[in-house]
């Protein structure tokens, strides 16, 4: 059975289709047009073809149009017939009076100026465009001859505030009339922008009255964004508001802040509040995009589908987009900001100079309170980010004390334990008066406050809760640090509140769970308190070297707290961080001990070395654990500053390398740390250096046999373990260390003993290498012998050369050349056998 659609669905059904097939019938009859212009050119195309010869081809297809051509020719002479009259303008000039001379320009304008309508009635828009703009040109040097003929006494800024007045209703009239023509609605707009100005500077007006002026040319331009008409009207209406509404702004603002009672403060608060309400009328008014605009997020509490990203529209309501436009938000932006100036402004000459600042972040405060989630969405966002700014302009005037309380210790470490000073501000400003307020960190905290409201308002998942969290921790700790100098405390308490400083955050990165839900070791939450306690704990322990007994106390709490971070510590980052650290001031602590006992730097050396040994022994007993690399790492760092404080004194310098080889070998022991032993073969051979160089040894031997002897018996047991591994391998290193400087030593060496021993282990290590087919022993053993013998033999043979004749050398060269030549193929082969033969060694 057929169900029939109701008629009228059948009817939209039938026009729908009835659409459709005419669309088809359009695209086949141009299709057809087509088909039949390609025959009729083909057709021509056969019937004359192209040909250079042939003088009758047809013509090529035309360029330009009728109506082309008819305006270049019109737009050729309206400009010829314009530089015509300028030049008669300007050439007869001297020979008429100056009321000829305006009545002459005043007719050329007239000209210009209703000229471009009959080129519009016409159809040529671009030549009135020319025209026109020629016209507006004219009518500038008719003000200016109207002054000169008929006003010459008065004020040149009053009459050019008139008559840019003047020029600006003509242009904007003139525009109106011929609605076609681009350019004069545009400059009217313009001119419009110098009139209030130009009065108020006419008046000799101050810099209130002047900001008034550009505030009413701001609202001339707000109005005209609009309901103004033409084409690129209104979008440069809204780039001249936007620059007169600041300039206005940032003007009032000036004024506001330089004021300096409350009656002064007033008026430029009056002035900010009108600004407030032009760009709040802006805002009501701004003409909402077209498609809608930004979709409003869902309010806090409301349930999201299953999948749905944070922040995704809620179900139902999200559908239905919001009808605003960042101009809009914007201009709430300008009010809020206006508003906050104001109030700010007229309440800050009431309260003391140090609580400048605080009043307008109070007044940020209130703002932001009195947002309320049923006001228009523009409305929220704009004071929230004027609020947003106004906090993060007070926040920053408040970090300078927090960079000098962090950063001013520094000092300290050029005047170890040369007293503590009376109090917190005497050791962070270097003895100078305090230049900041005591009130800053009220605006620390509130802006902490604020983003720890907005952290707790925001719902779990979204992007912006874990930097409300890290901001509002580090604006917390920021405000906590600054207090001992903001309030002058002494010296031991100051100490006292910045290792519980270091304490707080470090306990918060290890458990971040305390900050809130949804906060997991290892995240930003944590890594932000880390860096805060670390930061902190750097900062103390340089301050409390002003005194013996708190460098011990400070560092000796900073230890104990970092370690207990490295046991307790969740995540990869903060453990290992703490291990570090944790061994870092270990260091601090062995070397304030051997200040305390008076050591001097190379026996402090000894003592720094205690860190390194058991860094090494808790890195093997937590191996595997994500502190054992860091311990390894700032553990050889520890051992290095023992070495450069041992430099001072070459014997104990041996002493303190020979034992960091020793730590370096047993770390070595472990099957995943055999690469240390590498460096702990060279600690143990630079020692043996350093050891021997302190005793005046000067012979080579004695630093290369150390290193000869160990490398040779470990490439024995290599090549016990890998038969296949080759001799330069296991032996080469080992016997060029002894060899070679033995060999440079016996050139330069005039007696016998050197040369005879070190010919005789040559010869050893030749036959060595023969007996048992080893390539590298064979080849250095009979070039360093060989090298030995001719050394020896040089006195002799110079003798010998010296006793010849002259001409006997060259002589003997040239049959020596011979020779060679005579049995080059036999030596080849001899060479080729001798390469095979070493080849086959190991």
């Amino acid at each position: 059975m057929e169900n029939a659609p109701p008629p009228a669905e059948e009817l939209v059904i039938l026009d729908r289709e009835l659409g459709h097939l005419e669309a088809r019938r359009a695209q086949l009859l141009a299709r057809r047009a087509w088909l039949l212009d390609v025959m009729r050119q083909s057709a021509v195309a056969a019937q004359y073809p192209p040909s250079p010869s042939h003088p009758f081809a047809p013509p090529a297809p035309r360029d330009a149009s009728p109506r082309g051509a008819q305006n270049v020719l019109l737009t050729l002479g309206g400009v010829l017939l314009t530089i015509a009259a300028v030049a008669f303008t300007l050439v007869s000039w001297g020979h008429l009076g100056i009321g000829g001379r305006s009545a002459v320009l005043a007719a050329v304008t007239a000209l210009a100026l209703a000229a471009p309508a009959a080129l519009l009635r016409r159809g040529l828009v671009s030549t009135a465009e020319s025209v026109a703009a020629l016209g507006l040109a004219l009518t500038v040097l008719d003000v200016y001859a109207l002054h000169r003929v008929a006003m010459p006494d008065t004020d040149a800024l009053a009459y050019a505030a008139g008559g840019s007045a003047a020029l600006a209703a003509l242009w904007a009239a003139y525009g109106l009339g011929l609605g076609r023509l681009r350019l004069p609605l545009p400059a009217a707009l313009i001119a419009a922008q110098l009139p209030f100005l130009l009065w108020a500077v006419a008046a000799d007006a101050g810099p209130l009255t002047l900001t008034w002026a550009l505030l009413a040319t701001a609202a001339l331009d707000v109005a005209v964004a609009l309901r103004g008409r033409g084409r690129g009207v209104r979008p440069l209406a809204c780039v001249l508001a936007w620059a007169a509404g600041a300039g206005t702004l940032l003007g009032a603002g000036a004024l506001s802040v330089a004021a300096g009672g409350f009656g002064a403060a007033v008026r430029p608060g009056a002035l900010l509040l009108a600004v407030a309400a032009l760009a709040a009328f802006a805002a009501r008014w701004t003409p909402a995009p077209r498609g809608g605009g930004a979709p409003e997020p869902a309010p806090h509490g409301t349930p999201q589908p299953a999948g749905a990203p944070a922040g995704a529209p809620a179900a139902g309501a999200a559908s239905v987009p919001a009808a605003w436009s960042p101009h809009a938000v914007a201009a709430w932006a300008v009010a809020a900001l206006a508003v906050l100036a104001a109030v700010g402004g007229v309440l800050r000459p009431v309260v003391p100079g140090a609580w400048a600042v605080p009043v307008y972040v109070l007044c940020a405060v209130a703002m932001l309170a009195a947002v309320r989630p049923g006001l228009p969405r523009p409305m929220v966002l704009g004071a929230a980010g004027s609020s947003g700014a106004v906090l993060a302009l007070g926040a920053l005037w408040a970090l300078p004390p927090v960079a000098v309380a962090v950063l001013g210790p520094v000092r300290w470490a050029e005047r170890v334990w040369s007293g503590a000073p009376a109090g917190a501000r005497e050791a962070l400003a270097s003895g100078t008066s305090w230049p900041w307020p005591s009130t800053t960190p009220v605006v620390l905290l509130i802006a902490a406050a604020v983003l720890a409201v907005a952290h707790h308002r925001t719902s779990p998942g979204r992007a912006r809760r874990e930097p409300a969290a890290c901001g509002a921790l580090a604006l917390a700790w920021a405000a906590a640090y600054s207090v001992p100098a903001a309030l002058g405390l002494g010296h031991p308490v100051a100490l006292a509140v910045y290792a519980l400083l270091t304490a707080a955050p470090l306990a918060l990165a290890v458990r971040p769970t305390a900050a809130g839900a949804g906060h997991a070791p290892g995240g930003p939450v944590a890594l932000t308190a880390f860096g805060c306690a670390l930061a902190a704990a750097l900062s103390v322990s340089l301050l409390a070297l002003a005194a013996q007994a708190a460098t011990f106390a400070v560092l000796g709490v900073l230890l104990a707290l970092f370690a207990t971070a490295a046991v307790l510590g969740g995540g990869p980052v903060v453990p290992a961080a703490s291990a570090a650290a944790a061994v870092a001031f270990a260091t601090g602590l062995s070397g304030a001990f051997a200040a305390s006992m008076e050591l001097p730097a190379h026996r402090a050396a000894l003592l720094v070395l205690a860190v390194p040994a058991l860094a090494a022994v808790l890195a093997a007993r937590v191996r595997g654990h994500v502190t054992a690399l860091p311990l390894e790492v700032s553990g050889a760092a520890a051992a290095l500053v023992a070495i450069a404080l041992a430099t001072g004194d070459a014997p104990t310098l041996a002493l303190v390398l020979a034992l960091c080889g020793v730590i370096a070998a047993g770390t070595a022991v472990r099957a995943d740390r055999r690469p240390v032993g590498y460096a702990a073969a060279a600690l143990l051979v630079l020692a043996t250096w350093v050891r021997l160089g302190a005793s005046d040894v000067a012979t080579p031997e004695a630093y290369t046999l150390p290193v000869t002897v160990p490398a040779l018996v470990i490439g024995l047991l290599r090549r016990r373990r890998d038969p296949r591994a080759s001799s330069w391998t296991a032996y080469g290193p080992g016997l060029a260390a002894t060899l070679l400087p033995s060999l440079i030593a016996a050139w330069g060496d005039g007696h016998w003993l050197r040369p005879l021993l070190l010919g005789a282990a040559a010869l050893a290590v030749t036959l060595t290498g023969a007996r048992h087919r080893l390539q590298a022993l064979l080849v250095l053993g009979s070039t360093v012998l060989a090298l030995v013998a001719l050394h020896e033999l040089a006195p002799y043979v110079v003798q010998v050369v010296g006793a010849l004749p002259r001409w006997l050398p060259p002589a003997l060269a040239g049959l020596l050349l011979l020779a060679v030549g005579a049995t080059y193929e036999q030596r080849l082969r001899d060479a080729r056998r001798l390469r095979d033969t070493l080849g086959r060694m190991r």
